[in-house]
């Protein structure tokens, strides 16, 4: 009887502990097209939080693009 319940106690610590971890490396996220010759913001969407492996990819999904015909720069914004 006591081990059953030192191992249910056991049990409940541990998943508690786990799920008590969260990554501290969380940023919100946005895509920005930005006027080149003024900087001011053409259009936005709206922000997304990114934590861990989900952050690199998003920004590594989202390279910085220049479009030199209409003078605009659309980049992943994070912070």
């Amino acid at each position: 009887m006591k081990r059953k319940l030192l191992l249910a106690a056991s049990f409940i610590i541990i998943a508690w502990v786990a799920s008590s971890c969260e990554d501290n490396n969380c940023q919100q996220c946005k895509i920005v097209t930005r006027k080149t010759s003024d900087n001011s913001i053409v259009s936005s969407t709206g922000g997304t939080e990114y934590c861990g492996a989900e952050l690199a990819a998003f920004k590594a999904a989202n390279p910085t693009i220049t479009n030199p015909v209409l003078g605009t720069v659309t980049k992943a914004e994070c912070n």
